[in-house]
């Protein structure tokens, strides 16, 4: 009696088969965590984006030191010889000169509020850089998972070849015997090698996944643990769209950041209309030096006054009133207003966005968990009819086109089965970046479900479905 197909025999074969790499020591299987901690040491986006930070945090000195007073010091040393008519009436000048002066802004509203705008700068930089690390997080799981996943895929498709090869050598045993034509044995070879080409693309995404780990983490890895079948599949807390999107609009780190980008605008928009406001500086100046070089001296006379060095003090206050500047204030003023409309509009599009994605987030969630668990219950329903259609085959109700489309669907359930687990748990972590609230500590929660001796060949599949697919191959109906 032909031998019919079941979960428990293709991961059996796919366990003998030729894995995609050598099975790593235990102890050189990465945690997820661990991955995140290389990324945030070693990636060179983040560090960019650290460098970026420390740039524009400089624009608060930058703008304060308009505030702050203004000491130069300097020298001049002159040799001035002047002439009139006839070399008779020639005189020179010459000497060195020591200056020193102090200014200090008493009233100087622009840069006040140049200061202003440059702290909101600063502020909006910082939010940026945590939402740069933040999203970081994102990345690192993504990535870890993206491995995970390609491994199962592989897995998956390494135990679909296997079951085709297996359908291909009964279905030679019987057009050997007379029990089917050559069309059987042509389809199945069909069906194998479309397996054996799905295998190959398999198995390059899995190297492509660890290549996209290496450049985000300039790293080599050469496992990385799994994640158990027992992972919770779980409604989000709280399961109300509305309370996620209120915690979203209040702890967003992009939202956060736009709402300083207003506020520097705003400062901005001050300091350009303060353009047309007076400002008023104490000055202080300090000269030392000999006479000549002072220009006391023009003549004899004035060199018998002024005999030797002469110091020269003085202190003031200095007003200027701006009249006219050919249109430079008013436009800057029509400029910043246009910037500031311009970032209240973006602030507007940002907090849209957010408000779409974490809505769309937390339904993706909420169908996650019941599309896991259908396409749990669906590898089943698949396994039972293809087990059907080959009983079919058997006693000439169904070809052989019906038990590979049969086959088929089984692995591409087991396929789909994978996927909706890695979405439920990379959308749970976008959903947390959303609302602002994704941290290290996300991460490390799912640590207590990462299995250190995951083999993909053997645990793609929940151990309770091999089980079932077990005593299906026994006969137990009551499984």
């Amino acid at each position: 009696m032909l031998r019919r197909l079941s979960l428990a025999l293709a991961v059996a074969a796919a366990s003998n088969a030729v894995a995609w790499a050598e099975q790593a020591p235990l102890s050189t299987k990465t945690d997820l965590v661990t991955v995140y901690q290389e990324a945030a040491a070693n990636n060179a986006d983040l560090a960019a984006a650290r460098a970026d930070y420390q740039a524009r945090s400089e624009v608060v000195p930058q703008a304060r030191a308009g505030l702050l007073p203004n000491l130069s010091a300097g020298a001049n040393l002159s040799d001035t010889r002047t002439q009139v008519d006839s070399p008779a009436n020639t005189s020179s000048r010459s000497g060195i000169v020591y200056q020193a002066n102090l200014s200090q802004p008493l009233f100087r509203a622009d840069r006040w509020f140049q200061l202003q705008a440059a702290e909101a700068i600063n502020e909006q930089a910082a939010l940026e850089l945590s939402a740069t690390e933040q999203n970081l997080i994102l990345q690192s799981a993504e990535s870890y998972f993206t491995v995970l996943r390609a491994q199962d895929n592989l897995a998956s498709t390494k135990a679909e070849e296997a079951a085709f090869k297996r359908q291909l050598d009964q279905s030679n045993e019987r057009f050997d015997v007379g029990l089917s034509d050559k069309t059987d044995v042509l389809e199945a070879q069909a069906g194998f090698d479309t397996a054996r080409a799905n295998r190959i693309i398999a198995q390059r995404q899995v190297e492509d996944a660890f290549q996209a780990l290496i450049t985000l983490t300039n790293r080599d890895f050469v496992a990385l643990e799994g994640i158990e079948h027992s992972l919770p599949i779980l409604a989000p807390t709280p399961n109300d769209a509305k309370a996620w999107v209120d915690t979203a609009a209040a702890q967003n780190l992009n939202l956060q950041a736009s709402n300083y980008a207003v506020e520097a605008a705003e400062e901005t928009l001050r300091q350009r209309k303060s353009g047309h406001a007076p400002t008023l500086d104490a000055v202080a100046s300090y000269q030392k030096g000999d006479n000549d070089g002072l220009g006391f001296s023009n003549n004899a006379a004035s060199v018998n006054r002024f005999n030797g060095d002469v110091e020269q003090r003085s202190i003031g206050l200095q007003l200027n009133i701006p009249l006219y500047s050919g249109g430079l204030t008013s436009s800057q003023v029509r400029e910043s207003y246009q910037r500031l409309n311009q970032s209240e509009q973006l602030r507007e599009s940002l907090r849209r966005q957010v408000v779409q994605n974490t809505r769309n987030l937390h339904r993706a969630v909420n169908t996650d968990v019941e599309t896991v668990q259908a396409r749990k219950q669906s590898i089943i329903s698949n396994q039972s009819a293809l087990e059907a259609t080959e009983i079919g085959y058997q006693v000439g109700t169904r070809n052989i086109v019906d038990v590979l489309d049969a086959q088929r669907q089984l692995y591409s359930s087991v396929r789909n089965y994978n996927n909706a687990r890695y979405d439920y748990i990379l959308n749970n972590l976008r959903l947390k970046q959303a609302a602002g609230t994704l941290s290290p500590d996300d991460l490390a929660a799912l640590e207590q479900y990462l299995k250190s001796d995951y083999n993909p060949d053997k645990d793609f599949l929940p151990p309770d479905l091999a089980k079932a697919a077990e005593a299906q191959l026994r006969g137990n109906s009551d499984y």
